[in-house]
């Protein structure tokens, strides 16, 4: 069986002891069904996000290192969510390519 990585130290190691998964690098345990709630980000009116939804921007949002401002109600599809310390979803803009962007500035479409 497969298990998903420790979300304390991201080790690979891990094994099942009844309801708990748990890390023996770190001896971190925890229950699996609380990590996949955890990971329900949330756009800017509340809806839960999943892969593949197709949003819209809810504000105009400047490029991190460019010139460039992505306009509000861009296009966008969230290729893959992730929950990182400033950005949470990886999507595919219209006319801008590939981005990480934050959930909460976005609007299911």
């Amino acid at each position: 069986m497969s298990f998903p990585p420790c979300p304390n130290c991201s080790s690979e190691y891990v094994y099942e002891d009844q309801l708990h998964l748990v890390c023996p690098e770190c001896a971190y345990e925890w229950d699996p069904s609380e990590i996949e709630e955890a990971l329900a980000f949330k756009d800017a009116n509340g809806t839960v996000l999943a892969e593949g939804d197709k949003v819209t921007l809810a504000k105009d949002l400047k490029v991190k290192g460019s010139s460039q401002t992505l306009k509000i109600g861009t296009k966008a599809v969230i290729k893959r969510i992730v929950d990182g310390k400033d950005h949470q979803l990886d999507c595919k803009i219209d006319g801008a390519g590939e981005m990480w962007v934050t959930a909460r500035f976005v609007k299911k479409a």
